[in-house]
């Protein structure tokens, strides 16, 4: 269950944009629009009793800890995997199917399994209201460093632009990969507000590229004194009071 709605905070506006009206709003997708964690602990799970049952050597050797190990160390010694999670985890178990003489063809078998488990989330109970108000008024898009599938989650009717990082060769908080957004839509960075959960990749990325960024902190976590969003929004709904109260202050 959701908390309850809580005010949205303003923040000392650290974007050069601050008193621009706003024409588009980019999201996060992960623990922005759904948590993460549960669908990556269920996909894990159910990828590991597929390996147990159909390449049990590999579990014989690997837990699923060891496996997350390999893919940290692989992302290490190649960052090239850091925009590319999807590559990243097929490579580790191309890797150990290989190595324990599995049948490795079968690694498209188990990803396509973990790819269903990743893209079964359960949105934040104030996503689809807020987007369909959004999206009257303003050009919405997705900026994302995962892969989830917003046309299998039934999401991608209400963006016009969505980029991933796997595709894009950029991965967020590189400004490249916020400024081809505002692009897609047609819009000035000047007039496009981001909004994410990562205080790095998200707030500090956008301002970076010259949006604003809205820190949506859905699990109380603190602000670090150094890090200073345009505001600070607990669900969308807030984030819809915030852009009416920009707007309300620009009329």
């Amino acid at each position: 269950m959701n908390k309850p709605a809580t005010p949205p905070t303003a923040t000392t506006a650290a974007s050069s944009s601050a008193g621009a009206p706003v024409r588009a709003v980019l999201f996060d997708l992960d623990d922005t629009l759904w948590a993460i964690e549960p669908v990556l602990v269920r996909a894990e799970n159910l990828l590991f009793d597929w390996m147990q049952a159909n390449a049990p050597r590999v579990t014989q050797h690997h837990s699923i800890a060891s496996l997350r190990q390999r893919r940290l160390e692989l992302m290490e010694r190649e960052p090239a995997y850091r925009i590319n999670l999807w590559a990243l985890r097929h490579a580790v178990l191309t890797e150990v199917f290989q190595e324990h003489e599995e049948d490795h063809s079968r690694v498209d078998e188990a990803m396509a399994l973990f790819s269903e488990a990743r893209n079964a989330v359960t949105l934040f109970d104030d996503v689809l209201p807020a987007l369909q108000l959004l999206k009257q008024g303003l050009a919405l898009g997705t900026v994302s460093n995962g892969f989830a599938d917003l046309k299998h989650i039934g999401l991608d009717g209400h963006f016009q632009v969505s980029i991933a990082a796997h595709t894009f060769g950029r991965a967020k908080p590189d400004p490249s990969i916020f400024l081809a957004a505002c692009e897609a839509l047609q819009v000035t960075p000047q007039h496009t507000v981001y909004v994410g959960d990562d205080l790095m990749l998200d707030v500090q990325g956008a301002q970076q590229a010259g949006l604003r960024a809205v820190w949506m902190n859905r699990f109380e976590r603190e602000l670090p004194p150094h890090v200073k969003p345009d505001a600070v929004c607990s669900n969308l709904h807030d984030l819809q009071r915030w852009l009416a109260a920009l707007e309300s202050q620009a009329g």
